[in-house]
């Protein structure tokens, strides 16, 4: 979690490495979760789950390769994030 987390608008995706438990708030807010690590069971793809909120997880890149402006599309059913507009 970082000082940039109070920024964070709903419906805005978001982009880390992986999720614990304190971003809960974040993930609430967030239209959709990708994350660098983690598998089926880790705590991004339980969370998203319960919460109806489409995820893709273990990207290994999803947090150098994408900014904060970007308008990205989310397929969780494919595992796909797609950049449509760079910032």
């Amino acid at each position: 979690m970082n000082k940039q987390s109070s920024q964070f608008q709903p419906e805005e995706i978001l982009v880390t490495g992986m999720t614990r438990p304190e971003f809960i708030f974040l993930i609430k807010k967030a239209s959709a979760i990708v994350t660098d690590e983690g598998g089926v069971t880790c705590h991004a793809a339980v969370v998203s789950r319960e919460l109806h909120k489409p995820c893709v997880i273990g990207t290994k890149i999803a947090t150098q390769v994408l900014h904060d402006g970007d308008l990205v599309e989310v397929d969780a059913n494919q595992g796909v994030v797609k950049i449509l507009k760079r910032k």
